[in-house]
């Protein structure tokens, strides 16, 4: 399938529906359970590789903001998202707590801003991918200030980030991109700007 591009004339507007909201949610809350059973799988590279384990896998904990927004299309879902998915968490036990919540205004916001720039107009594969790189990026420098990634050697921050901007745009925006259209295939998105922009293109 192509590319999504919104063309001015069908910019999105800030208006939600109902159905967008309760999608949203649905995404959040689906990805939140999911990001918990990530956990397994990073602890499982971590017993093979070592520590830059967590940065290899990272990029799956953006997913949910990419699938959403490119699903719907509007301003803030990306952001919403990922503050969604991290409640979902916490209230699953996970054993971060509360600040866990930071953490997801904080990737939300990375994983936002790269459509804000395009005023929500661009949902091709290369700005999905910016999506997720941009949300490694902010929880790169989130989690630098917070475990103190200072006192690490230059070779292994360099490494650190390269890996975590690598799995977020492969992990976060290439992943979220085949995800959301195998979504759409089972006509699950029917009616939203995903369809919409496809019915057009075609």
């Amino acid at each position: 399938m192509s590319d999504v591009n919104v063309s001015d004339v069908d910019a999105p507007t800030k208006k939600i529906t109902m159905r967008e909201i309760v999608i949203t949610a649905a995404i959040g809350v689906v990805f939140g359970f999911l990001y918990l059973g990530w956990v397994q799988v990073w602890l499982i590279f971590q017993g093979i590789i070592g520590p830059l384990a967590m940065d290899i896998v990272f990029g799956f904990w953006f997913v949910a903001s990419v699938v959403a927004m490119y699903a719907l299309q509007k301003p803030g879902v990306a952001l919403v998202t990922a503050v969604i998915t991290t409640i979902t968490q916490v209230l699953a036990g996970n054993p971060a707590g509360a600040i866990l919540l930071v953490t997801g205004l904080v990737q939300g916001a990375g994983a936002e801003l790269p459509f804000l720039l395009t005023r929500w107009r661009r949902f091709s594969l290369p700005v999905l991918m910016l999506s997720g790189a941009s949300a490694a990026v902010f929880s790169y420098l989130y989690t630098w200030i917070r475990f103190g990634y200072g006192e690490l050697g230059a070779g292994i921050l360099i490494a650190m980030l390269v890996l975590r901007v690598t799995s977020g745009m492969l992990l976060g925006g290439l992943l979220g991109k085949f995800l959301t259209e195998r979504l759409h295939a089972t006509g699950a998105l029917r009616g939203l700007a995903i369809d919409r922009a496809r019915k057009r293109a075609a």
